[in-house]
């Protein structure tokens, strides 16, 4: 299968030109493996106009982009590829209202559209980080009079992030989680989902870690004003800029998809040839996501 690569949008238009080369696209991620009815299950069957397959044991048609993230797309796959190579390839945030403007697609269809993206996005969770460890909470959502530190009270939206450091203390992967509260239930979840237990971590001296310390290998020091978690500190102040830079509000039911975005993106900073071709396989593989559910603020 020819796979897309690069970040140049004049090639990604000539390569991916109209809604037909994005089908075909679609077909060859879909059925690389060989076909499987998503009626009855059946593994026979061929290869119809139109980039669809017919089953021989139902007969049912199914088109390329049935039982994906690109179900029912209604504004073009065109213009929805356009919207993932955007997302996947700009270091720079693109809100739902420029991107409805960019490619004359409604602000609202945009944005839940792009919402289905991010949740392609999200971390598989069978990578955890393995080496050196930095981890935080951070707070974003503009300043408040008279609430510093951990405020429990504080409207801004509270976040912990994991960043693992190679030898040379080079950035390698970060996570990031909306949490609650500052508290050890709150922290224990990007543990569990992301870092490994032979990992060495290192925090500042919140007592909210110490009860993780049974179970991981956890060194506690002074923060001495983000000088011992320069790394860190720079991911935050990056991810707070892009952040900031979105037109439109990010409420704190739906600000863990721009967590993800954010992670996905920095995570394959080695690997930016092939980020747009990722993110179409991450949205075939995943089941359709309808309007209602996004609205509803349901974790998927």
């Amino acid at each position: 299968m020819d796979v897309f690569k690069g970040q140049n949008i004049l090639n990604f238009v000539k390569e991916l030109p109209d809604d037909d080369s994005c089908k075909a696209y679609l077909a060859k991620i879909k059925w690389q493996d060989g076909f499987k009815c998503m009626k009855c299950g059946h593994t026979k069957g061929c290869a119809k106009a139109g980039y669809t397959y017919q089953c021989y044991n139902c007969q049912h048609v199914e088109s390329s982009t049935a039982n994906t993230l690109f179900h029912k797309v209604k504004f073009g796959l065109h213009k929805a590829f356009c919207i993932v190579f955007e997302m996947a390839t700009s270091t720079k945030s693109v809100s739902s209202v420029q991107m409805g403007k960019r490619f004359d697609v409604r602000q609202g269809t945009a944005w839940y559209f792009m919402q289905k993206v991010r949740i392609a996005m999200q971390s598989s969770q069978q990578y955890p980080l393995s080496e050196i460890v930095h981890v935080d909470e951070f707070t974003v959502g503009g300043k408040e009079e008279g609430k510093q530190g951990r405020s429990y009270d504080s409207k801004k939206k509270k976040a912990v992030i994991a960043v693992e450091l190679d030898k040379k203390h080079k950035i390698k992967r970060v996570y990031v989680r909306s949490i609650e509260d500052y508290s050890a239930r709150s922290l224990t979840p990007i543990f569990e989902e992301h870092i490994s237990t032979t990992a060495k971590v290192v925090t500042d001296k919140w007592r909210g870690y110490a009860p993780l310390m049974k179970d991981y290998n956890i060194e506690q020091k002074y923060s001495a004003g983000g000088k011992n978690f320069k790394e860190m500190h720079i991911v935050i102040m990056q991810l707070k800029s892009w952040l900031r830079a979105i037109p439109t509000h990010v409420s704190k039911w739906h600000v863990q998809r721009y967590f993800d975005e954010f992670c996905f993106r920095i995570n394959r900073s080695q690997f930016k040839e092939t980020i747009f071709h990722k993110t179409i396989e991450r949205m075939v593989a995943k089941k359709p996501i309808y309007q209602q559910v996004i609205k509803q603020h349901v974790s998927v």
